[in-house]
């Protein structure tokens, strides 16, 4: 969109019948899922994308802001959080589990808006050397980030209750990990939902792939659907095109790979044209968790229950220890369930409604048997559906489709199906990432989760502009009006539902 935008001759070539990869759509008898991400955070990144092109986001795609904006269940510890955007109704909700954990809702906001804003040029610059890394500006921002804390570690800091720490520290698994293994930057995530909300895109956040795919089209960009890269053309190291399925050879001055990172270099890239990113060093690198997936379209609805419920185990540390180094199943497993059409009746034929389930897993490090193993791990989750209120699930089902690790590592063409890419830690961050102008090729520029600044969908976005920016300056190209790291713009914070 952006490089179609600046009048670049774009081609996108796309393996799958529609757009989008891990964020595009389900669509089966008449029941429409989103594949991946659910939740939509910080808008204030695409708002200022499209405002580039002259566009409003919440025109192009529809949305509204959630509140509450999901229900934190904690197993058999006790207890739930419906969680406000509104800081007074959250600290009061915090305050029936913990009094005093009540009284540092603000603090700790407060305190993450201004990490926020002194890390957001990070987020918003490439890394391409270790000379970035050790630059004055990001040393001074050392006892601000407390890189030697985990996400836990930090909100320790603010609150005692472990429940409390849970609330502020599970979405430390929009990347696929731990909050006692993540770094202590990622308290971040919580924040941005309560200054710039969860919000949920009329359609789901396949819409947004959607409607940026319309306005590239409408601002020059080619789209070649269904057709699969099967090999990266090179002149001794630099790129010059690529292969695909169907014959047919496109010849191009750049390459741009939004691919899954590592599942590209394995299957598209001579092992011998890459020096710091080979095959076997590929496999040396930790990866994020996988995802068993249920999607299910039912007669009724059901709206006792929130637009998202996020169910923690009973043992929360077991679990994770299960997915993160025992590789294997929990008998307790923790699960998310959306259930949209308390918000969005377009997903759906009337009278029925779609639930999405996930439950965090083990990556295909160990290659798991998921043929044998997934009929038993469904039931179990449908039992456990019962903890939340739902009730009566199976008779009411009409569609169902499930998808495990191997699904997306072998349909989906997703590494080891670790569906959040590499992981987040401090040996895999920054310019320790595979860069976005591609160090092992020229004439290679990488964007989406395997690269800076890493995975989620707003630094995804993110990284767009960082890759566009750069690949436009390497042609001599106009790439001003993309605007400056860390600058001050003119989008403010979205506060109403549009």
């Amino acid at each position: 969109m952006l490089l179609a935008n600046a009048g670049v001759n774009v081609r996108v070539i796309e393996r799958l019948p529609t757009v989008g990869g891990r964020c595009s759509a389900i669509r089966e008898q008449g029941y429409r899922f989103d594949l991946g991400p659910t939740f939509f955070l910080y808008p204030r990144v695409l708002e200022r994308l499209y405002k580039m092109l002259g566009r409003d986001l919440h025109q192009e795609v529809p949305m509204v802001r959630l509140d509450p904006q999901y229900r934190v269940m904690f197993g058999d510890s006790g207890g739930d959080l419906l969680c406000s955007p509104d800081i007074d109704t959250m600290a009061a909700q915090v305050a029936k589990l913990n009094p005093e954990d009540g009284k540092n809702v603000g603090r700790f906001i407060a305190e993450n808006r201004i990490k926020l804003e002194r890390f957001r040029p990070s987020l918003e610059s490439p890394f391409l050397s270790w000379r970035d890394l050790i630059s004055w500006d990001l040393i001074k921002l050392l006892p601000l980030l407390r890189p030697w804390k985990s996400v836990d570690g930090e909100l320790s800091r603010y609150f005692q209750d472990p429940r409390t720490r849970l609330a502020f520290s599970f979405q430390a698994k929009y990347l696929g990990m731990s909050p006692f293994n993540c770094p202590s930057l990622f308290t971040i995530l919580s924040y941005l939902e309560y200054d710039f909300g969860v919000w949920h895109p009329i359609g789901g956040c396949n819409a947004i792939s959607e409607g940026m795919a319309r306005t590239a089209t409408e601002v020059g960009a080619t789209f070649n659907m269904g057709e699969a890269v099967t090999e990266v053309l090179f002149e001794g190291r630099k790129a010059v095109g690529v292969r695909t399925d169907r014959g047919e050879t496109y010849m191009a001055d750049a390459v741009v790979i939004n691919a899954d990172f590592a599942q590209t270099m394995k299957k598209l890239v001579p092992d011998r044209l890459r020096k710091r990113w080979t095959d076997k060093k590929l496999a040396g690198k930790r990866y994020s968790c996988s995802t068993f997936m249920m999607y299910l379209g039912i007669e009724g609805r059901y709206d006792n229950l929130h637009h998202h419920t996020i169910y923690t185990s009973n043992d929360y540390i077991g679990n994770l220890a299960d997915i993160e180094t025992n590789h294997r199943l929990s008998d307790d497993p923790s699960f998310y369930v959306q259930n949209p059409g308390v918000t969005d009746d377009t997903l759906a034929p009337k009278g029925h409604s779609t639930l999405y389930v996930l439950s965090p897993v083990c990556n295909q490090q160990t290659s798991l048997d998921w043929k044998s193993l997934a009929p038993a791990y469904r039931d179990k989750l449908f039992q456990s559906l019962k903890k939340v209120g739902i009730d009566d699930l199976e008779k009411r089902v009409r569609y169902e489709k499930i998808v495990t690790p191997d699904d997306w590592e072998n349909n989906y063409e997703v590494y080891r199906g670790a569906t959040f890419n590499l992981a987040h830690n401090l040996g895999q961050m920054l310019h320790l990432r595979p860069r976005n102008r591609f160090e092992d090729l020229g004439n290679v520029y990488l964007v989406g989760g395997g690269t800076h600044p890493g995975s989620g969908l707003p630094v995804i976005y993110e990284s767009a502009r960082i890759t566009t920016r750069l690949l436009l300056q390497d042609f001599g190209l106009d790439a001003a009006w993309l605007g400056v790291p860390g600058a001050k713009d003119e989008t403010a914070p979205v506060t109403a539902n549009s």
